[in-house]
This record gives structure tokens, C-alpha cells and sequence, in this order.
């Protein structure tokens, strides 16, 4: 079987690509997860009108957050400014009228986790239900050089877990980001990388086509700008996450409103 782009590259580079990664976990700011609430309500304050008018059920719709150190919020100092909070903050102008008046929202987001190891997380979920997933996983399966099969394995029995337990109908997955321009990455292990989450992102949005329900590949927005990456070099910063929040409410939006008969999305 061919080796993928990213794989290629990597096989004659291993040494060096090996020194490299471990310098970078050596030198690298170690950064905190972000502070502040992993469960809570956004609630429109003027929808209840409209939205019996516009026929938007009254049932809470329950919202789910899994992901890694991304998810978790580092590079920003408090959930608000984290993905959690800024996916809050743009979809709080479609509740109530495109959205149910109220959204529960839960947080699962742990720093170093890969894409099988989410499911440590699940264990703690219970008999909690839920009907909407925003997932941030596949970075630490790029630095880990994980094949593209095998992580999409790990994505159908991660999602397959998500619809059978906790009952979530529709799974919206954060596109891989832009590893290539990571400042903390030095080359060649910069451009490997980058390869490399280019090739699973592929994998993914792939595998969610063939898919036909039940999972959306939401590709990366362009967060180019050097000042919006965290100190780290490494993750995301505050206005990073505000663009990617975006995205992800955008998605969510849209994907609510395909599942309610005689609605289009806007």
C-alpha cells in the first residue's frame, strides 16, 4: 500500500524528526487549559415569542464539546474567550428564531488527547443524551503520525459511540488546522506535520462524504494572522478561537435546521 504524502516525507527525515519533536515538548510554554465554567445554558431573552411563531421546538437542544487541548481551551485565559464560549457567543443570535430558546452545553476536552482516547471521557457522561456533537479532535493523531485509516477507524467507532449512547444525531467535527504555519514547529518537522494534517483532514472529509448521515467534516476557517496564535506557538489565541467559534455555530446552525421538516438552511 502507497504511503500517504505527509508519511513519505517523514520516513528518510526520522531521526532528525525525532530530535526535533522532542526539543519542541522540551522548549515549548507549557500553556493551562482555560479557566472558568464546562457546563452551562445559553438562553435567548427576547425568543419566546418568535420562536413559537416560528415553530422552533420548545425542547432545550443539547449541545456536546469533545476535543483535546484545543477544545479545552488553551491559549486563552478563560472558557469565554475558548471555543466552548465563543461557539456560545455566535450562536446566541439564532436561538429562539432559527434555534430552540435555550441551549444546554456541555464541555469534555482533555490536553494531549487523541481520537481513541476520547472515549475515556465518554465513560464519565453517564446516561447523559445529547443532540448535537462539536468535536476538536485529530491533532495529537497528526504528531503522532498515525495513518489516515486507522484514525478514520478511530473516528467511525468514536461517532458510532456518540449516536449509540449518548443519542447525538448529528456529529460536526472540526477540520484539522494549518500545522505548516505552527511558529513552534521548526522545519522539516513543520512541513511533515503540515502534510500530514493536510492528508488526515482529506481522510476525514472522505469519510464523512461517504457517510451520508450522522457526521459533517467543518473545514478549518483561514486564521493566517502570526498575532492570532497563542504564546505557546502552538495553539490557538483568543481572536483564533472567536473565528473558529464562528464556524462551528455557523455549522450548527445549519445542521439543526436541515433536521426540521419544511426549513431550509439560511
Amino acid at each position: 500500500m502507497t504511503l500517504p504524502a505527509g508519511l513519505l516525507m517523514a520516513a528518510p527525515l526520522a531521526p532528525l524528526l525525532w530530535w526535533q519533536g522532542k526539543r519542541v515538548r522540551r522548549i515549548t510554554p507549557v500553556l493551562p487549559e482555560a479557566s472558568g465554567a464546562r457546563t452551562g445554558r445559553w438562553v435567548s431573552g427576547h425568543a419566546s415569542v418568535q420562536a413559537l411563531s416560528a415553530g422552533v421546538h420548545d425542547r432545550p437542544l443539547r449541545v456536546l464539546v469533545l476535543g483535546d487541548s484545543s477544545a479545552a481551551g488553551v491559549g486563552a485565559a478563560h472558557q469565554d474567550e475558548a471555543l466552548s464560549g465563543q461557539l456560545g457567543v455566535h450562536v446566541r443570535g439564532h436561538l429562539g428564531v432559527c434555534l430552540p430558546a435555550v441551549v444546554e452545553w456541555t464541555l469534555l476536552a482533555r490536553t494531549g488527547l487523541r481520537t481513541r482516547e476520547a472515549h475515556g471521557l465518554l465513560d464519565d457522561l453517564g446516561a447523559s443524551r445529547f443532540d448535537v456533537a462539536v468535536v476538536a479532535l485529530g491533532v495529537n493523531d497528526v504528531t503522532a503520525l498515525q495513518r489516515p485509516a486507522s484514525w478514520v477507524a478511530d473516528v467511525k467507532q468514536l461517532v458510532a459511540r456518540l449516536r449509540g449512547e449518548q443519542c447525538v444525531t448529528r456529529v460536526l467535527w472540526s477540520g484539522l488546522p494549518p500545522m505548516h504555519r505552527f511558529p513552534a514547529l521548526p522545519q522539516p518537522l513543520r512541513a511533515v506535520l503540515g502534510r500530514h494534517a493536510r492528508d488526515l483532514d482529506a481522510a476525514l472529509k472522505r469519510h464523512a462524504c461517504r457517510a451520508q448521515a450522522g457526521l459533517q467534516h467543518v473545514p478549518m476557517p483561514t486564521m493566517s494572522r502570526p498575532e492570532w496564535i497563542a504564546r505557546d506557538g502552538f495553539h490557538p489565541g483568543p481572536q483564533a478561537y472567536a473565528v473558529w467559534g464562528d464556524a462551528m455555530a455557523q455549522a450548527l446552525t445549519q445542521s439543526v435546521l436541515q433536521r426540521q421538516p419544511g426549513r431550509s438552511a439560511v
